[in-house]
Parts: C-alpha cells; structure tokens; sequence
C-alpha cells in the first residue's frame, strides 16, 4: 500500500468514526427548557386551545368531547405516580404530546415547537394531586 493509499485510508476511517459519534450526538434529546412560571404560563395558553375539549378546563378528563372517547382522556388530576401511559414522567409526557398514543384520540402534537411541548408537559402536571404519604 502506497503512502497516499494510507493517508486516504486513514482520512476514511477518521471520516467514519466521526460519522459514529455525529449519529449517537444527533440521536439523542436535547436537554428540555427550565421549568419556569412564564414556560408553565404559555402551557396553559396552549393547552386552553387544544386540549380542553378532551381534557377538561380542570384537567379531570371531563371535557366536552371526552364522554364519545375511548379510552377515556386521562385524569391530570390524579397523582402522577398513577398517571397510566407516563407514570408523570416529565419526559414520558413530553413523549406522549409529540407522539400521541396509537388507538386513541390522543394525537401527536409534533407541529407545535418543542419549547411549546415542553409548556404543556409542565403545565399539565400542575394538574396532579399531591400523593398522600403513607402514615407508618
């Protein structure tokens, strides 16, 4: 093998490591927007205009449409450990509002930015109630 077979053969290889890490960076989700009143505050604005319907002004999964859904929309009130697609996981929320969830009337809501996903995920879990502790 000549010298410059070497060098582009190692330009090459180099070359594809990089490609390797790019891919792993490029997979992985950006870290999400601070938690902050404002972020919550347009959450509420957003989730007033597309989410009400099903969900409920209280959150209680009582909204007008919601008695024709099956499954039924979830109750945000209830504590977020019993939340049953996300546990309250602020991730899994965020997952399901971008994803929706397959054979419901839960829709992905992709076309909304990711800061304004993020708003309704926090903003949602303001609806939780508090998990009573167990008295020992």
């Amino acid at each position: 093998m000549s010298t410059w077979q070497r060098s582009i053969a190692l330009i090459l290889f180099g070359f594809f490591f990089f490609l390797l890490s790019m891919g792993e960076t490029l997979g992985k989700d950006p870290a999400p927007p601070k938690k902050t009143p404002q972020l919550v505050s347009e959450g509420g604005k957003l989730y007033e205009q597309n989410c009400v319907t099903c969900h409920g002004a209280k959150g209680d999964g009582k909204g007008p449409a919601a008695a024709a859904l099956k499954p039924a929309p979830s109750d945000f009130a209830d504590p977020l450990n019993q939340w049953p697609n996300t546990k309250g996981k602020p991730g899994e929320i965020f997952e399901v509002i971008s994803k929706g969830i397959p054979n419901s009337a839960m829709v992905k809501w992709d076309q909304l930015s990711e800061r304004e996903r993020w708003g309704l995920t926090y903003f949602v879990m303001e609806f939780a109630k508090v998990s009573p502790s167990k008295k020992k």
